[in-house]
């Protein structure tokens, strides 16, 4: 979509947020457009790696939500960014998890962020 791709952005969004409001933090949309969801998994290492050292730095991250499930309609963009953990075939409706799905359903099986698992 013409974004920068910065994942560490979110690490630094965190403790902004936390330096000026002092209470709990929630990440409700975290996510790359991209063909690639090999791309998208590095991405969401590199995010989720942000919200541990937050979480190990004493800053109370109550949840992270990854933008999105589904590849879904984007206002001015359409059908075209594929920002979803599952693809849709728009088509037939079938819904296939991507790699991204996995591992983050892996880390969220872990219920810990010491040992998140390594994208395959």
């Amino acid at each position: 979509m013409g974004e920068e791709i910065y994942p560490q952005a979110l690490e630094a969004t965190i403790r902004e947020a936390h330096r000026i409001a002092g209470i709990p933090v929630m990440v409700t949309e975290n996510g790359l457009a991209t063909e690639d969801d090999t791309q998208r998994v590095d991405y969401l290492k590199a995010a989720v790696d942000g919200v541990a050292s937050c979480l190990a730095d004493g800053i109370d991250v109550r949840g992270y939500i990854a933008w999105t499930a589904f590849d879904n309609f984007e206002w001015i963009f359409g059908y075209r960014p594929r920002f979803g953990l599952i693809a849709v075939d728009r088509s037939t409706h079938e819904r296939t998890p991507k790699e991204s799905a996995r591992w983050l359903g892996s880390l969220a099986r872990q219920q810990s962020l010491a040992e998140a698992p390594q994208p395959a």
